[in-house]
């Protein structure tokens, strides 16, 4: 079952890991400089914002975009990013349940047995910890997240992994890691995806 888990252990173990916070108590994490990272995108919609350079680094998908992304993550996480995985807003709770995601964000928390009134009262982006028996959950929430964020990000985070996601608005998944074997494993994930969907289109 997912749980909340503390900002302050959140930012704790995230700066242990070398991560460091972009925005005071928000979930928007980066790596300290002179870290080297690649950046992997998962790309649903044409996005004509994405500059030209980067789009090296992304692989777009076939629709339907949310499930697809979803079942991505989970297959990514299983296969190459094992343990818990911590999913927060890059804002914070307060913000987006009382301004950018009212409408439908309480009522998709309650579903994964998450208390959206509690998280409510937080100015922080408390982590909702998803441990290895919590697939079905996070694969439900992420399709959420990627079908109904309207102008927020979530960020998903691997910290035994020096690796973090960001869940973007635009039905993206834009990953940045430090482990050349995992940029690897999500490259090669990406393409299989692009490959399997455009065969069965």
């Amino acid at each position: 079952m997912a749980t909340v888990v503390d900002y302050s252990h959140v930012l704790n173990q995230l700066t242990a890991a070398g991560f460091r916070s972009l925005y005071y108590n928000s979930g928007a994490f980066g790596f300290e400089q002179g870290i080297e990272a690649e950046i992997i995108g998962w790309i649903g919609p044409r996005d004509p914002s994405i500059r030209d350079q980067a789009q090296a680094w992304t692989y777009p998908l076939q629709e339907p975009f949310p499930p697809n992304l979803a079942r991505l993550l989970c297959l990514a996480w299983c296969k190459s990013l094992p343990g818990n995985l911590w999913l927060m807003p890059k804002s914070h709770w307060a913000y987006e349940l009382d301004f950018g995601n009212r409408d439908w964000l309480p009522e998709v928390l309650n579903a994964i047995s998450i208390n959206s009134a509690d998280l409510q009262k937080l100015t922080n982006a408390a982590a909702i910890q998803f441990t290895p028996d919590d697939t079905e959950e996070l694969e439900y929430f992420t399709r959420a997240l990627m079908d109904k964020l309207q102008g927020s990000d979530f960020a998903a985070v691997f910290p035994a992994h020096g690796t973090v996601a960001t869940l973007h608005h635009h039905k993206q998944i834009w990953w940045q890691t430090n482990s050349p074997k995992i940029a690897l494993e999500l490259k090669t994930l990406g393409a299989s995806a692009q490959s399997t969907q455009s065969s069965s289109s």
